[in-house]
């Protein structure tokens, strides 16, 4: 099948990002193309020669469409995987990536990433057509790798690529709330409550975007049906197992990364175990290490949402305690306030300018009535007291 569109030069940066930034939805955008060799080409194509080189329908690329929001998805067709997974846009086949938007920051390091490994087929078997040469001195250590085919390559590096940059946010995150929320704890002021506020919003935003993903890597290992149909390699062969009695290379997961860390013992062992074209085994184990990863990163958000809460709950306490305190402040002061309106009201009413009798020679009762009202005034405001500690509404 040719290859239509404008065609770039990759070593020539400045030509993606002017090409990139021209496209509108429908129009032209920016691909790299990624071969079985570690060969690549930019291409600036439109949708319709993208459909028409992948054989894939209109809905599949437009779910590639950054300028649409579509969740997380891994979709396996006849000829071809269509992955949406953040920021990694791209279509997977038996023998080349297209993935879309290459100048962008975040897709960068995927390109290289399969610069890198997507040619280790090649090397596995030159290495073992070198060991053949000399006498099978190789043949272990060549054997002991398992040749995985080019799109399980490809959709484990996008995997791992995102499964690490999900993983990474999570500790920014982490890093920059645990010190906030004890903070927090230690002073309460709306700077801190604004910057944990900010922060929860974040978490809350990165724990739906990881939820996307691991819900749908869980429900593509639910189904063996849609995880056969990422088999390309073996639809383009027309095998009915990745694993066959003539000797040929076996179908696992063989980069250095968490689904090659799965023993060889394993491996070997499902290997030699009936195979057939619903035989998702070797696909099985890749997903599973790295649901397994965004599972644990998951976790990790679910930890610090728990952390948050706590956190609230104890500042929630805090200011109970505060306002309970301002609560019995006030009890006092109003206790207090009452004895001494009585002690006025007595001394108000002896202090008035009104001729009577016994007042004549009669000084010294005032002080008794002044020091009896003040005792009674005192006595009043200790009984208050003591019965509001009695009924609970002040502590002890």
């Amino acid at each position: 099948m040719g290859r239509e569109g404008y065609i770039v030069p990759a070593a020539d940066p400045q030509a993606v990002k002017k090409k990139g930034a021209g496209g509108g939805a429908g129009g032209s955008r920016s691909w790299i193309l990624i071969d079985a060799s570690g060969e690549d080409t930019i291409l600036d194509v439109d949708k319709y020669a993208i459909m028409q080189r992948v054989q894939i329908h209109a809905r599949d690329l437009r779910i590639l469409d950054p300028l649409l929001s579509y969740p997380s998805t891994i979709l396996g067709r006849e000829r071809a995987i269509v992955l949406n997974l953040e920021h990694i846009k791209a279509i997977i086949t038996a023998e080349e990536v297209l993935l879309r938007d290459p100048s962008d920051d975040n897709v960068i390091p995927v390109v290289e990433e399969l610069r890198r490994r997507l040619p280790l087929s090649n090397a596995i078997r030159e290495g073992q057509a070198d060991g053949k040469e000399m006498g099978g001195q190789h043949d272990i250590d060549t054997g002991e790798e398992d040749e995985s085919p080019f799109e399980f390559r490809a959709l484990e590096v996008a995997l791992e690529s995102i499964c690490s940059f999900l993983a990474a946010r999570t500790t920014e995150l982490e890093t920059a709330a645990y010190p906030a929320l004890d903070e927090l704890t230690s002073s309460i002021s709306s700077r801190n409550l604004d910057r944990v506020r900010k922060l929860k919003s974040a978490m809350t935003r990165l724990t739906a975007r990881v939820q996307k993903v691991r819900d749908e890597l869980e429900q593509l290992l639910d189904d063996d049906d849609d995880m056969a149909d990422l088999y390309l390699s073996r639809k383009l062969d027309g095998s009915s197992s990745p694993v066959s009695g003539s000797g040929a290379n076996n179908w696992f997961p063989a980069s250095p990364t968490i689904a090659s860390k799965i023993s060889r013992a394993s491996r070997a062992s499902i290997a030699t175990a009936r195979g057939d074209e619903n035989d998702v085994e070797e696909l099985e184990m890749l997903l599973e290490a790295y649901f397994m990863q965004i599972d644990g990163t998951l976790n990790k958000l679910t930890t610090l949402r728990e952390y948050i809460d706590d956190t609230e709950d104890y500042i929630n306490i805090q200011l109970d305690n505060h306002r309970n305190q301002l609560i019995q402040l006030e009890l006092f002061l109003s206790s207090a306030t009452v004895c001494l309106s009585i002690y006025s009201l007595i001394a108000g009413i002896f202090g008035m300018n009104i001729p009577y009798t016994w007042n004549t020679g009669h000084g010294y009762m005032f002080k008794w009535v002044v020091g009896g009202s003040g005792a009674f005034c005192a006595i009043l405001f200790v009984v208050i007291i003591a019965f509001a500690r009695y009924k609970g509404l002040i502590g002890s």
